[in-house]
């Protein structure tokens, strides 16, 4: 579908090639055991998925600051759990869960494939709105960094996706035209809909469950790349 057009094609992250939820797991386990928290993992998350996901929207809207995302996220999450900690203690475990998210390195599956795959054929980059502190580490932690060429967050361009910004900032240090590019992401928001305002095509990995559309193919596996490059 898109062979002979398409030179160069951009990720996202978070989701789509780095397994934010099984890391995120992973990381909450070690940072309650080390805090002496006493909390039932699985119903801390039920809350604590989508109020995460609910504040990013909000951080991608800049109606909240990267900090207010970063406490409000736990303190509501462990509020609905009926957990009493206080203010101290939530910026101590949100200092920690940054500190210690990069540092694990569970992707999703079938992503080293699908980059093996790509790589001797297209140029590949990232586009993120994750924090620019912690981006780095994970692609270095999980070995994929060197499978990108250009690697563009949302610190760097000033403006987070959907933002036409991000996505101009990302073709220009690409040097490539947004006819020839081509965005995968979970989030049709801000991956489908930001690019395809720019005329870049778009390919959504729906990983969240999100309603079917008609904005763009849809694929729930990272496999099915292989149909359209």
């Amino acid at each position: 579908m898109f062979r002979g057009s398409v030179t160069d094609v951009f990720f996202d992250l978070d989701h789509t090639l780095w397994d934010f939820e099984k890391n995120s797991r992973l990381t909450f386990e070690k940072i309650f055991e080390e805090g002496n928290i006493a909390i039932d993992i699985e119903r801390f998350l039920q809350f604590y998925v989508p109020i995460n996901l609910e504040y990013w929207k909000l951080y991608r809207e800049e109606k909240v600051s990267k900090e207010e995302l970063r406490y409000q996220r736990l303190r509501r999450s462990l509020d609905a759990t009926g957990t009493p900690l206080d203010d101290n203690q939530i910026h101590l475990l949100s200092k920690a869960y940054i500190q210690y998210l990069s540092s694990f390195n569970h992707i999703v599956p079938g992503a080293l494939d699908i980059l093996n795959y790509l790589k001797p054929r297209y140029r590949l980059h990232i586009i993120t709105n994750g924090f620019e502190e912690i981006q780095e580490k994970k692609l270095r932690t999980s070995r994929m960094r060197k499978y990108f060429q250009v690697v563009v967050n949302s610190e760097m361009a000033g403006v987070k996706k959907p933002n036409p910004r991000i996505f101009q900032l990302a073709l220009r240090k690409a040097e490539v035209a947004a006819k020839n590019a081509l965005m995968i992401g979970d989030s049709l928001e801000a991956d489908v809909l930001g690019a395809q305002r720019l005329g870049i095509r778009a390919l959504h990995f729906n990983t969240n469950g999100e309603e079917e559309h008609d904005h763009c193919k849809i694929i729930h596996h990272l496999d099915e790349i292989k149909h359209f490059l």
